[in-house]
């Protein structure tokens, strides 16, 4: 049975994106890939010529699943505070789930960000586009920009501490934070 381009796309970045999440760019090789996809290896290279391609595909998808996952919790909620602090919920919630590693970026770029342009810039991207999705979030809230640059901050500093720490926890406290940094800018205006 041969299956569509359109599908082995899918079940490659699938099983791409739970394996390298979980286990790291280096240690995953293109067999194991094709093993956990049930793609051929002839049809993942006709799809993925390299595994540099692979993960820039990978990193690609998961940033734009990820920020739309964000998204999507935080616009259910009304423009303003709450949905800037919506934000560490979402963390939170995405902190308890099984197989939590931390940031796929952050992680990606450690492994391989000094020596691939490609890999780096994907994680300069995502971060960069996290920090302009905060900063909106923060002047929809009528709050100065650098008041989202040190929200930014939080979000960042407690995705690092609950992957290192195993602490969701960590979200509720810089949640906390931006909460005072909100109240203060609200306050000056």
């Amino acid at each position: 049975m041969t299956v569509a381009p359109v599908e082995a796309e899918a079940r490659v970045l699938d099983a791409a994106e739970e394996l390298f999440y979980a286990r790291g760019l280096q240690a995953v090789g293109m067999d194991a890939i094709r093993g956990a996809s049930g793609v051929s290896l002839k049809r993942l290279y006709q799809l993925f010529p390299s595994k540099d391609v692979l993960v820039e595909a990978y990193l690609r998808r998961r940033d734009e699943r990820w920020r739309a996952a964000l998204a999507r919790h935080a616009e259910a909620l009304p423009a303003g505070r709450e949905r800037v602090l919506a934000v560490f919920g979402w963390l939170e919630r995405w902190f308890t789930e099984d197989g939590f590693r931390g940031c796929a970026f952050v992680n990606s770029f450690g492994e391989l960000g000094g020596v691939s342009p490609a890999v780096a810039e994907a994680a300069r991207a995502h971060k960069d586009a996290f920090r302009r999705y905060l900063g909106g979030l923060v002047a929809e809230a009528g709050a100065p920009a650098p008041v989202g640059e040190q929200i930014a901050l939080l979000a960042e500093g407690a995705i690092v501490t609950a992957a290192v720490s195993g602490d969701a926890g960590a979200a509720r406290t810089a949640r906390e934070a931006a909460s005072v940094l909100l109240a203060g800018a609200a306050g000056r205006g």
